[in-house]
């Protein structure tokens, strides 16, 4: 594995050190990095399924990634709201008040 450290490696990787591997190689080496689709729209990809599977501890991460990747915060909110009607109510109204505290902390657009 790499020298420094990775997000896997920093949240689960004293613990689990072969999933922090697989998660860093396979995951964020291989997976994200197909070019079928751009990091943009991988972003938008797992965003909905996050939301619409009411995965509330991923959601920080995966946000702001969305954010690095170029997608707008006018289109995460926009993901959301289309999702209350799909996914359900509890989880939009959820991952909005995810959005708005990873917005906030990523400060101005």
């Amino acid at each position: 594995m790499k020298e420094v450290p990775t997000n896997a490696r920093k949240s689960f990787g004293d613990i689990a050190p072969h999933l922090a591997e697989v998660t860093d190689k396979v995951l964020f080496g291989d997976v994200w990095e197909q070019a079928a689709l751009s990091p943009r729209d991988r972003s938008l990809v797992t965003i909905t399924s996050l939301v619409s599977l009411y995965r509330v501890n991923e959601m920080p991460f995966h946000f702001k990634k969305a954010l690095e990747n170029g997608v707008t915060r006018e289109e995460i909110i926009g993901t959301i709201t289309h999702l209350a009607f799909y996914a359900g109510w509890p989880p939009a109204m959820t991952a909005l008040q995810i959005a708005r505290k990873v917005f906030d902390e990523a400060g101005d657009p």
